[in-house]
């Protein structure tokens, strides 16, 4: 495909366009660059002679002139037959609300635009126009074709259906978003197959009130438009083998969020004891696998969520991870919940975050590939509306550092309210502004004795973990897949956080506290308190019972 470009009239800003030029040579263009102040005839004349599929104008100085210009330059190409090429405008802010007001410009990049989305439009919009290509469909497929730049995901759960559905056509035909999450109600999460339990009151909370198979095609077509975002759901908190093929037929589900452990009576989203919420999700995420579903296993934030330290949140990783593979998962989603629980440091956040990369990445081979993804912890963020829009570039520009191939936005209004369109691309934009600047280059954090130091801990102690849950079945490995262990490992206190004390089968005895920006076990007196101390003390106790029912 050919693309003409010139500055026109008699602008001389020329950088804008000749940068658009080269970024189209780099991604399979070939371009012809005419220069700058070019005047209309001989614009008109080079697109006779050169017969490009694309013509780029670029114009800079006003916005009454540029509207003179292009009243002309319309009447001269519609008297030459040459309307039907495909018109594109750059410029600033002011002169491409000008060039919007004329319908044979196509398309009007202003300046408020990042790379990635220019990027974008080469490689999708236009090549979708002209060639009949279709945007990816597979997640595998659609972080090849968005590479370097990573996914941008964002939910939607508004208070109806219908509300829900007109917000999900703005994002699709914004192209801001490359994977749409709906956000059902609770009461579609727990009784969408047993609807007789649903309690009307609760429609609407928590998300989309979804009550028939219909109500996700419709959704899912709502978004067959713009850049043909890959579209996902939650999954239900009971139910998850039917819930998954119901989301793989209704909406392709870009991949399946299942948990390990939780939807059970460990969090009280279900009625499911533990053990038996273990085996049924474990067969969801199975059938899943054998079907060419992604697969991501949500359990080590869920565990943060409730504050549970940081060896505790990395070992479930690597658990989660091991689990996923063992299923037969190809494609795995692993999650970094940044600034969870909240009081993290950025350099805290690191730490751990890089320490369940390195100690998850050997996992991967031909069979097994693990994709990053980032978010924003919604426990972080403020309500006020300005102070959320500093959280969320921050974090999004220093969790760069762990190179994600998918980044969950989190709105700013999360904290206030239900976000719409209007607030996800405003987001959007902030994230993508963010990760632009990180992209041109940060400091490595493992060049910082104390993140490589701290990293370096918490691999150790979530590795303790793990040994001792191998040790309740005679130190194999396949302990950590199996259900009745992994029982065991959350009844003993292995696995434990404090915020499911009296609330659970988990204990909730372990003590936790941030400690120069990161989750520390503590002892009773707040100092902190080594992993391998902690699990000896608990297999003590563990030994004392026994010992004493031996008697």
């Amino acid at each position: 495909m050919r693309i003409l470009g010139a500055a026109i009239g008699s602008c001389v800003h020329n950088a804008g366009l000749f940068n658009f030029l080269r970024l189209a040579e780099d991604n399979g263009y070939e371009t012809i660059y005419l220069g700058s102040a070019v005047p209309l005839e001989v614009l008109v004349k080079a697109i006779e002679e050169e017969n490009p599929d694309i013509v780029a104008l670029s114009y800079r100085l006003g916005a009454e002139p540029l509207r003179k210009l292009l009243r002309k330059l319309e009447k001269m190409l519609k008297k030459r037959k040459l309307l039907d090429k495909l018109y594109i405008f750059g410029g600033t802010y002011e002169t491409g609300k000008v060039a919007k007001e004329f319908r044979f410009i196509k398309h009007v990049f202003d300046g408020t635009e990042e790379l990635e989305d220019v990027v974008m439009f080469l490689r999708g919009t236009v090549r979708a126009e002209f060639l009949d290509v279709t945007y990816p469909q597979t997640l595998s497929e659609r972080v090849k074709f968005k590479a370097p730049f990573p996914l941008i995901r964002h939910h939607i759960g508004l208070q109806t259906l219908e509300e829900t559905e007109e917000e999900i056509r703005k994002l699709a035909e914004s192209g801001q978003l490359d994977i749409i999450s709906i956000a059902p109600d609770q009461n579609c999460q727990q009784y969408f197959f047993e609807p007789e339990k649903m309690d009307p009151a609760q429609d609407g909370a928590g998300g989309v009130p979804i009550r028939k198979r219909e109500d996700f095609v419709r959704l899912y077509e709502a978004s067959r438009r713009g850049n043909y975002p890959l579209v996902r759901c939650y999954s239900g908190t009971t139910h998850l083998l039917e819930f998954s093929k119901l989301l793989k037929e209704t909406i392709n589900n870009a991949w399946a969020a299942i948990p390990l452990m939780w939807y059970s009576d460990l969090d009280r989203r279900s009625d499911r004891p533990l053990r038996e919420a273990i085996k049924e999700n474990m067969k969801a995420i199975r059938w899943n696998a054998k079907h060419g579903v992604p697969v991501e296993i949500n359990d080590p934030h869920q565990w943060a969520l409730r504050y549970a330290h940081d060896a505790v949140e990395v070992a479930m990783t690597y658990i989660t991870a091991f689990v996923a593979k063992k299923l037969g998962v190809r494609d795995y989603v692993q999650q970094f919940m940044l600034e969870t629980p909240n009081g993290y440091s950025p350099k805290g956040d690191l730490a751990k975050n890089l320490a369940k990369r390195e100690l998850i990445e050997p996992l991967q081979d031909e069979n097994f590939k693990i994709y990053r993804m980032i978010r924003t912890g919604l426990m972080s963020m403020p309500s006020d509306p300005h102070a959320a829009m500093a959280q969320l570039s921050v974090s999004m520009y220093y969790g760069w550092a762990l190179e994600p191939h998918i980044v969950h936005v989190v709105a700013y209004s999360e904290a206030i309210q239900r976000a719409t369109a209007k607030e996800i691309i405003e987001s959007v934009k902030m994230a993508k502004r963010a990760i632009s600047l990180a992209m041109r280059g940060t400091p490595d954090p493992l060049a910082d004795r104390w993140v490589r130091r701290e990293k370096n801990r918490i691999m150790q102690e979530a590795m303790a973990i793990i040994e001792a849950i191998k040790e309740l079945k005679g130190g194999s490995e396949d302990a950590l897949a199996d259900p009745d262990t992994l029982y065991e490992a959350v009844r003993l206190g292995i696995l434990d956080a404090p915020a499911l004390k009296s609330f659970s089968v988990a204990k909730g005895e372990v003590k936790v506290k941030i400690i120069d920006g990161i989750a520390r076990s503590v002892d009773e007196f707040g100092r902190p308190l080594p992993e391998e101390v902690r699990l000896e003390n608990i297999l003590s106790e563990v030994a004392d019972v026994e010992n004493s029912d031996s008697i």
